[in-house]
C-alpha cells in the first residue's frame, strides 16, 4: 500500500467515525424530543425533566468532540471538493441539532409550567402534541437522509417542514380566540405559543439539515432556491 493509499484509508476512516458520531448525537437529540413531547401530556414528572437536563449536557459535549473531531481532520488531512463539503456539512449539521436539544428542553419546562391548566387542555394535549409528533418525524426523516446521503429524503423534509408551519398558525390563531375570550388565559396561552413556537424552529432545523444533505450531494448551496428549483436540479443530475 503506498503512502497515498493509507492517507486515503485513515481519512475515510476517520470520517466514518464522525458520521456515525452524528448519527449517535441525532439520535439522542431524537430521543430529547420524545421526552419533551411526552412532558406536555403526562403529570409533572420532575424524573423525566431532570433526564432531559442531563441529556441536553451529554449532546452539548458530543457537539464540541465532534467539532474538534472536524478541525482534527482539516488540519490533518486538508481535504478538498466533496470531502470538504462534507466535513463542513457535518459541522453544520450538529450545530443545527445541538439547537433542536436546546428546543426540547424549553418545550420540557414550558410543559411543567402548564399542568393543571384546565382551559388550555385541548390546544396543550392535541394541537401542541400534533405539532411535536409532526417535528420529530421530520427530525427522524432528515436523519435518514444523512445516514444515507439520499437527496430525495432531504427534499421530502420541505414539504414535512410547511406542515408544522400550518400546524403552528392554527394553534396561534386559537390561543389568540383563547386570549380575547377570556384574558385570564393570557398567561398560560403564551407559555403555549412558546411551546409551539419552539417546535415550528424544531422544523427549521431539520430543514437546515435537509438543505446541508443536498449541498454536499450536489455541490450547491441551495438555501435560498425555491422547492421547484431544487427538485429540477436534481431531475437534471439523474
Amino acid at each position: 500500500m503506498t503512502t497515498q493509499q493509507h492517507m486515503s484509508k485513515q481519512f475515510d476512516i476517520e470520517m466514518e467515525a464522525v458520521r456515525s458520531g452524528v448519527l449517535a448525537m441525532g439520535g439522542r437529540v431524537e430521543a430529547q424530543l420524545v421526552r419533551a413531547i411526552a412532558a406536555l401530556s403526562e403529570d409533572e414528572n420532575p424524573e423525566l425533566l431532570d433526564t432531559i437536563k442531563r441529556h441536553e449536557k451529554e449532546i452539548n459535549q458530543m457537539q464540541i468532540d465532534i467539532d474538534h473531531q472536524c478541525a482534527q481532520i482539516i488540519a490533518k488531512r486538508q481535504p478538498a471538493a466533496v470531502d470538504l463539503r462534507m466535513v463542513l456539512t457535518i459541522s453544520k449539521v450538529v450545530n443545527d441539532l445541538e439547537r433542536i436539544g436546546d428546543e426540547a428542553k424549553k418545550i420540557a419546562r414550558k410543559a411543567a409550567r402548564l399542568q393543571g391548566n384546565e382551559r388550555l387542555t385541548r390546544i396543550q394535549y392535541f394541537d401542541a402534541i400534533h405539532a411535536g409528533e409532526l417535528a420529530q418525524a421530520i427530525l427522524h426523516r432528515a436523519l435518514n437522509a444523512f445516514a444515507r446521503l439520499d437527496v430525495d429524503e432531504a427534499v421530502a423534509v420541505y414539504d414535512a417542514d410547511d406542515r408544522i408551519d400550518v400546524a403552528f398558525d392554527v394553534i396561534t390563531r386559537q390561543l389568540v380566540g383563547f386570549m380575547m375570550e377570556d384574558p385570564r388565559t393570557i398567561s398560560s396561552a403564551l407559555e403555549v405559543m412558546f411551546v409551539a413556537k419552539s417546535i415550528e424552529r424544531i422544523g427549521d432545523h431539520a430543514k437546515n439539515i435537509a438543505e446541508a444533505i443536498v449541498q454536499v450531494v450536489m455541490g450547491k448551496d441551495v438555501r435560498h432556491a425555491s422547492l421547484e428549483e431544487i427538485r429540477a436540479e436534481i431531475a437534471e443530475r439523474k
